[in-house]
This record gives structure tokens, sequence and C-alpha cells, in this order.
């Protein structure tokens, strides 16, 4: 009997206001409802789950969750949904309201918060750690939420300054050789952490805290001899550094300062023959007492939804790709041959 369709009520609170729970004409209900093996029907503040115990129950704590987004003031809309109704069905301890109302950052009226269970446990890690690594591939937030707690760290006067890096690796060690001004050779390595920064302080205050070095955006050889102390320092494209290189720029930590470091271990560009700083630096450090690494995946994504798709399919593809080179026989070989 426990197998039968049951319907199940629940209330919306009268503080709560229906169309942004439901959505324009019900939308994020039949959002609700094609995710789920049950039928949903709502008359006024009250909403019917008619479906499978366990379906129901997971619809009623959506429902909650919702619920407590909106009441902080935050919009609903189908991809928070989503997100929503992803960390339910891994029965995570973490309520979705929780990480999906988590404001690190706000500026000119927007938000920059976690999107995913993955990122919120990030940006908490950086909380809680010196050092933190954040490893993963292109769009799932890892540098960018980096940035956003620096800036946060900033203003917070947590720290003096913001000293933002990343390995030139495409110029080799040619920049002199490079046409223009040291500044127009390193800009274009650097040009995505200027990007950033555009979205997270008033464009115009940008060139009186990089003149005055609150901010520096500087490629990693710049940091080799010195000493950052009071400052939130990130290494951007970290699996573009050689082993001596991630040494050398975690030694530069000083009194008062945090680290995150961030990279995708599958895009590594460095010349054949040279091996990853990053790929590792975790088999060297894990373990160790005040640094943290948080590994990021495609369902981390929150760029176009089409975006963790090719991710997740390149990485069926190379798994796929390399498994016939572990099982092939002996015959097959001297075949291939």
């Amino acid at each position: 009997m426990t197998d039968e369709p049951v319907p199940h009520t629940f209330t919306v609170p009268a503080s709560i206001d229906a169309v942004a729970l439901f959505g324009s004409a019900d939308e994020f209900l039949r959002l609700i409802e094609s995710s789920f093996e049950a039928s949903i029907h709502a008359r006024g503040n009250v909403i019917t789950v008619t479906g499978q115990p366990g379906e129901a129950a997971l619809i009623e704590r959506l429902l909650d969750e919702l619920v407590a987004i909106v009441r902080t003031g935050q919009a609903l809309s189908r991809e928070l949904i989503e997100r929503s109704i992803t960390m339910l069905r891994t029965e995570t301890q973490e309520r979705p309201a929780d990480v999906l109302s988590l404001n690190i950052l706000s500026n000119r009226g927007r938000t920059i918060r976690p999107k995913t269970l993955n990122q919120k446990r990030y940006v908490d890690a950086i909380d809680k750690h010196t050092v933190v690594f954040g490893i993963g591939p292109a769009g799932t937030g890892k540098t960018y939420l980096a940035m956003a707690k620096a800036v946060q760290a900033l203003q917070a006067k947590e720290v003096t300054r913001i000293i933002l890096t990343r390995p030139a690796v495409e110029a080799g060690e040619r920049l002199g050789y490079l046409p223009g001004t040291l500044s127009e050779k390193i800009d274009p390595y650097l040009r995505p952490l200027y990007d950033a920064l555009h979205d997270m302080i008033d464009p115009e205050s940008i060139p009186k805290l990089l003149t005055n070095g609150t901010i520096e955006v500087a490629p990693l050889a710049f940091m080799r001899g010195r000493t950052l102390n009071d400052s939130f320092i990130i290494l951007d494209e970290a699996q573009n550094t050689t082993q001596e290189q991630m040494k050398m720029f975690l030694t530069r930590l000083g009194f008062g300062s945090k680290m995150v470091v961030t990279g995708d271990v599958t895009q590594v560009d460095l010349p054949t023959g040279a091996k990853s700083g990053l790929r590792v630096v975790r088999d060297i450090l894990d373990g160790v007492h005040d640094i943290h690494f948080t590994t990021l995946t495609s369902h981390d994504v929150v760029r176009h939804k089409l975006v963790g798709r090719i991710v997740a399919a390149y990485d069926t593809f190379e798994a796929e790709a390399s498994a016939p080179a572990h099982s092939e026989t002996g015959h097959e070989r001297r075949r291939s041959r």
C-alpha cells in the first residue's frame, strides 16, 4: 500500500508571494512536476502533490527550501530550482537554501554567491584555511569565487591588498622580445583577471587601486624573492606552473595572508616533458595542516548548460580512449603495429 500514489498538501505561508514561488503562469511548479514522478496542483496558497511517498516528500522538502530562499529576497529562477533539486537528490546534509542564498559580494545590484554544493564547500574552505587549492574544469567558478572572497576580505579590512597572478606560459621567457611596454606585453595573459575585477569593484576605482598597490595583477615571475604579508593572494592557471614555480609561489606566504591556488589539471600548456606543479602538489601537501584541496567537477560548471555537457563528454571520451591501451591483448597489440 505504501507504493500507491498518495496526495500530500503543502501550505504556502501567507507572507510569501505565490507568484514569486510558483513563477509566472505556474512556470516553476511545472518545472518541479516534470522533475519528479508526481502531479502538482495549486489552489490559492495550498499545493497538492500526488505521487509516490518518497517523491512527494522530496517535493515538500524542495518547497520548504524555495520558501526559505524567497524569504531572503532572492528571486527564484529555473536554474536555481534545478540546482536545488540536484542537491536534494544527492542526499547531502547541507540545505539548498543555505548554499544558494549565501551572499559573498554585492556590487551595482549584482550579487555573487555559490551556485553548487561544491562551490559552497570551496568558499567555506577559503574562510577556514590559510592555503586552499581549487581544482576543476573551466566554468566551475574556482577563480571567480576566489576573487570575490579576496575583494570581500579587502573591504572588511582583513587584508591590506590583493595580489592576482598567473603564469604567462604562452610567452615563455620571451617577454623581452615582444613589442610594446611591459604592461602591453603581459596584459593579454592577465586580462581574464581584470575582467573579473570589473564585475566586483566599481570600474572607476580600479585604476587608483592598481596605482597605489592595493590591487596588484602581475605574472608569476614577479613573485620571486618577495614575502607577501597581510595579503589575499590568488594564483590562477596553476596547472601551467612547474614544480619549482609552485614551490616558489607557496613559500611567498607571509603573516596575515591567505592564498588560493586555482587550476585545471586537464589543460596543461607547459612544453612537452615539463611536469605540472599542480599535478604533483597534492601528493606533496595533502594532509598538511591548514592546507585544503577542493575538487570541482562538470556538475559545478555555472556557465551555459552546454559547457557542463561538453566537459562531461570530454571526460568520458578521454576515459574510454585510455581504457583500450590497458586492456589490449598481446595479439591486438601486434596486429596494430
